[in-house]
């Protein structure tokens, strides 16, 4: 019971923290400056959040045999091309489910050859 207490407890301070900042942010008129500088957080949270995915997918970072990041690159060529974003995840899963097959399917030509 007392675990279930502290739970709630931590809840409701962390859900009251996080609206502060949104009442908060409804009285302060802030710069200019920092209103473009606020604009520019959900970028930089996207990007620290996905680019290290891309380029240590197993924790070290790899470029030579990193499906992920070939993946990533197309992916990111056809959002800039056509900015469309169902075009661009149905492209980048797409090769990327296409790198993770390539393997077998060159050696499953490679055995069908031999024969």
């Amino acid at each position: 019971m007392i675990a279930w207490i502290a739970i709630l407890l931590i809840g409701v301070g962390t859900f009251l923290i996080r609206a502060s900042f949104l009442f908060a942010y409804q009285r302060i008129d802030l710069p200019d400056r920092a209103e473009r500088a606020l604009e520019l957080v959900p970028a930089a949270v996207l990007s620290a959040l996905v680019v290290p995915r891309f380029l240590a997918p197993e924790g070290a970072v790899a470029v030579v045999g990193n499906d992920r990041l070939l993946a990533g690159v197309v992916a990111a060529a056809v959002a800039w091309r056509t900015e469309n974003i169902l075009a661009t995840i149905l492209v980048g899963m797409a090769v990327l489910l296409g790198l993770g097959w390539l393997p077998e399917l060159v050696s499953l030509i490679g055995a069908v050859s031999s024969t």
